[in-house]
């Protein structure tokens, strides 16, 4: 089967040859690449591939086995790993030069919002051309540099770790790891010098033992998916004292937005830092002005690097990628993020907290909705709120409150019903049984109460 250009080609597998090298392969022949979070469920993958149109899924044998009938849209077909690797082969030419138009689409890349299913955020050659130029330029990638890829391949800042190391021209080890000290390992075989992660991993890392020789050859450490607590900076500058400690901050919708110099980690540990090469960052107020120094307001990300909107989703496109304010240099389609942020006299940008109500739970970011359908879903409650609650481990963790039936029977069934339709991220850490929500004066649930509530009372 050869898809037509533009048609958009999935992959549903763990990291490997095909999963790395898709996303360039997938571009170089004029397709669009759907990366799919391994970790997601049937339900989960068939909403991205019907949404997207997908004509073709790669993945592993198990992963393709899972799936109903149904779950791939029509004219859609399934290859596993191992045959796309050998039609490939079998096929025995090179691709030449691209011919792309660097405002075409090359890869949709699905992410949760507050509300409803995944989006997906279409990403245009420039956008992960120049995204690369970037990252590897301010945090000095080079040809001797080796990054272990731990994180995601669907998720941009997974994505990120191919693109600018290979611009760089340096080497890219793939890890699916169960332990942390399996990255540990990895670091010490094969000398990494890069290591990209999320604070619930990082949290982890620090709690294991690194020799000398496996903490030596760490040239760089990044993070972002969400902010690096004092404690956690102290930990990883004391373990990693050699290495520079880039704290990032982005969105998928912009890939990256802001970074930290490592020279001010210590002294300004909190910071998500300044402007990335490519981006401008504004912070806007209340009354849509620039905002003064240290008034809080909403990030604006204007730029080449802001994305071309949501996948055949006009009114959700319209809400984020609006123009760019006045006093914008590039104007055009800025990114209206929902992120509420000061800049201090240094400009030094800080995160004060999200407009929206999404979860970030270990580096993910979670719908409350989909979580709330898919208890609604069982049968078994009759009304749902997900919230999320700070957690020192996972920097959020998912509560389900619910009401519904008193049965321990049906009480018990709820979490095994759930395991089979969402993904582990996306479990509930606790489920809250109530015999009545509270309401606002509108007669809405009140989740603005049940927040306060369970944040008092699983305070960390």
């Amino acid at each position: 089967m050869v898809p037509q250009p533009g048609a958009r080609v999935a992959s549903w597998a763990a990291k490997g040859e095909v999963t790395c090298l898709l996303p360039l392969a997938a571009a170089r022949a004029g397709l669009v690449h759907v990366p799919v979070n391994p970790l997601l469920k049937r339900a989960q993958v068939a909403h991205i591939l019907g949404d997207s149109g997908a004509r073709l899924l790669i993945g592993t044998g198990s992963r393709l086995a899972s799936l109903e009938p149904g779950d791939l849209p029509p004219g859609c077909a399934a290859m596993g790993e191992n045959e796309a690797l050998a039609s490939a082969e079998a096929a025995g030419r090179e691709l030449g030069p691209s011919q792309a138009d660097p405002a075409d689409v090359a890869a949709i890349l699905y992410t949760s919002g507050s509300t409803g299913r995944p989006k997906g955020v279409m990403l245009s050659h420039a956008n992960m051309w120049l995204g690369a130029v970037s990252v590897a330029h301010y945090l000095g990638l080079a040809r001797d540099d080796v990054t272990l890829a731990v994180l995601p391949l669907s998720f941009d800042y997974g994505q990120s770790q191919l693109f600018s190391t290979w611009y760089a021209g340096g080497c890219v080890v793939p890890l699916d790891f169960l332990f942390p000290k399996d990255v540990a390992k990895a670091c010490a075989k094969h000398q990494v010098t890069t290591l990209a992660a999320v604070p619930p991993l990082w949290v982890q890392l620090t709690e294991i033992d690194w020799p000398e020789e496996t903490r030596a050859p760490l040239r760089r450490l990044t993070n972002s998916g969400g902010a690096l607590t004092l404690d956690l900076v102290k930990a990883l500058r004391g373990l990693f004292p050699q290495a520079n400690l880039f704290p990032m901050y982005g969105l998928t919708e912009a890939f990256r937005s802001t970074f930290l110099d490592p020279a001010l980690v210590d002294s300004h540990p909190t910071s998500m830092g300044k402007a990335i090469p490519f981006a401008e960052i504004l912070v806007i107020n209340d009354a849509g002005q620039v905002a003064a120094d240290n008034e809080e307001g909403e990030l604006v990300h204007c730029g080449p690097l802001v994305a071309q909107g949501y996948w055949q989703d006009a009114a959700r496109t319209a809400e984020r990628f609006r123009p760019a304010p006045a006093a914008s240099a590039y104007g055009g389609t800025a990114v209206w993020s929902g992120d509420r942020v000061r800049r201090d006299a240094d400009g030094l940008l800080y995160f004060a907290g999200r407009r929206d109500a999404m979860i970030k739970s270990a580096g993910n970011r979670i719908s409350p909705q989909e979580i709330e359908e898919a208890a609604l879903g069982t049968g078994l409650v009759a009304e749902a709120v997900a919230l999320g609650v700070s957690d020192a481990r996972l920097g959020q963790a998912v509560h389900l409150v619910v009401r519904g039936s008193d049965d321990t029977t049906a009480q018990a069934e709820l979490p095994k019903r759930l395991q089979r339709e969402l993904p582990n991220f996306m479990q509930p850490q606790h489920i809250h049984w109530r015999e009545a929500m509270p309401l606002n004066p509108n007669g809405k649930i009140d989740r603005t109460a049940l927040q306060n509530e369970l944040g008092q009372e699983f305070a960390p």
